[in-house]
């Protein structure tokens, strides 16, 4: 049941709500005045607080207003004299939930205290929600695959662990270099376990400051820093029931190392700013590409949180270690993308596939989902033939008539896919000879966008005459 702090500087009518809500099977704080019941509301953190008007050091509307200050979702219902409506009015307008008016009977006190603490957990439900959507939206924009897709023996055993580690309550460690896929197997060990029903919460820890990170995690109380002007849940709390995945884990520093390793060990917490100690009914998994023992070894990552992290490790192996996944991978991201790029091709050519499966792929799945979308968006037919895909796969060339990329050197896949943009511009440009309105129809793109990219690659396009 619910704690409820009673500020009465009356012993008679003190106790006397005190017995009246432990009948209630409610917890009763009790409070001789109000500079007592602020001290007592900051260490025990109550559902409900209940306190006079009139009091000799601090009165109800300063109790009603520091409790308004340091956590405004508090529910309080005030106590005031017989026939002072107007004082009910204001303590109602400076946030007190209700109000008593004295002498109240027994049933009145029971029915205000149940209904302000039936409101008081509807707020907080909505607030959970509120934050857990915009959790959920934030996931769903950050995933780039909804399924893990493949043949090989390696995906088979990696599957079959999934399976066996689900059932259990361990901590998992997922190992594997950036775009494997550690993120899925992270969802996939959710969704098969007895949390599927509770929330799946992603903490990306290397996308945040130190600061930040342990606000994320935590969770943080009204002021607790600048820029606190709310009390905000920690993913810990919002995981409740569910499952908390913790994304780069080897990017944390020592700090949040160590708050990290007590939840782990001890599974509790307490906001940032905050004194309340909270449970952390969680499953915890992690991931990284980082070696987590090198960097015991070098000193940067703590080896007591190593151990408590290291449970059930599951190893993924890069997309090179398994080409014999990547037609699978390829012809599912075909089906996925088909929407999103409006492209006409359905299937991927045979020279094509054969040179996606040759390719060492260092950016793993996630690379290979960008270059199918880039070859969906240039094909012409139904099917992605060779000359749909970027230069560094060994594609590229004919890619618009008369223009040869064959020769396109870059480094990486940003600077071949900026190579190859540049060189369509120009080679649609020689084609309008200089017309820039049909070499943007050409291209597919708005006049606008085409203006930004001649600047942004530096094409000098003649000047178009115009007629008087």
């Amino acid at each position: 049941m619910a704690k409820v702090l009673v500020v009465e500087d009356n012993e008679t009518l003190r106790e006397g709500i005190a017995q009246v809500l432990t009948r209630m099977g409610h917890t009763a704080l009790a409070a001789e005045g109000g500079r007592q019941g602020l001290e007592r509301f900051k260490e025990a953190r109550p559902d409900l607080v209940i306190t006079d008007l009139k009091m000799d050091d601090v009165d109800g509307m300063q109790v009603l207003a520091s409790i308004r200050e340091t956590r405004p979702e508090a529910m309080v219902i005030m106590i005031t004299a017989f026939g002072s409506i107007e004082t009910a009015v204001e303590a109602m307008q400076a946030g007190a939930f209700d109000f008593l008016p004295k002498p109240f009977p027994p049933e009145l006190l029971r029915a205000k205290v149940s209904r302000a603490l039936e409101v008081g957990a509807e707020r907080a439900r909505a607030e959970r929600l509120v934050e857990e959507n915009a959790i959920l939206r934030e996931d769903a924009a950050g995933s780039f695959d909804e399924a893990i897709v493949g043949d090989s023996q390696a995906m088979a055993t990696i599957l079959e662990r999934v399976r066996r580690v689900a059932g259990s309550e361990s901590t998992v460690y997922i190992h594997g270099e950036s775009g494997t896929g550690k993120e899925l197997v992270a969802r996939a060990i959710h969704k098969a376990s007895s949390r599927a029903d509770g929330p799946f919460v992603k903490v990306n820890c290397s996308a945040l400051a130190e600061g930040l990170l342990e606000s994320e995690l935590f969770g943080h109380e009204k002021g607790a820093f600048t820029g606190a002007h709310k009390r905000r849940l920690g993913r810990f709390e919002l995981a409740e029931g569910g499952t908390i995945f913790l994304d780069e884990i080897g990017d944390i520093q020592p700090a949040t190392q160590l708050k990290l390793l007590r939840v782990l060990q001890e599974r509790e917490f307490e906001r940032v700013g905050g004194e309340e100690t909270l449970k952390a009914d969680v499953r915890v998994v992690t991931a990284t590409h980082r070696d987590l023992r090198e960097e015991v070894a070098k000193g940067r990552f703590r080896e007591d949180l190593f151990y408590r992290l290291h449970i059930i490790p599951v190893e993924l192996p890069p997309l090179r270690d398994r080409r014999e996944d990547v037609p699978a991978l390829a012809r599912h991201f075909v089906e996925k993308l088909a929407q999103r790029t409006r492209s006409s091709a359905r299937s991927i050519g045979e020279e094509a596939m054969a040179l996606l499966t040759r390719y060492d792929w260092p950016g793993n799945v996630r690379e290979l989902e960008n270059v199918i979308e880039h070859a969906m968006v240039f094909a012409r037919g139904e099917s992605i033939g060779v000359e749909d895909l970027p230069p560094a796969l060994g594609g590229g060339a004919q890619v618009v008539e008369g223009m040869d990329l064959s020769a396109v050197e870059a480094s990486s896949l940003p600077e071949v896919l900026e190579a190859l943009e540049r060189s369509l511009i120009v080679a649609a440009l020689e084609k309008a000879q200089g017309v820039k309105a049909e070499t943007a129809r050409l291209l597919g793109i708005k006049s606008s966008a085409l203006y930004y990219k001649l600047e942004k690659y530096g094409v000098e396009a003649p000047d178009e005459e115009t007629s008087d």
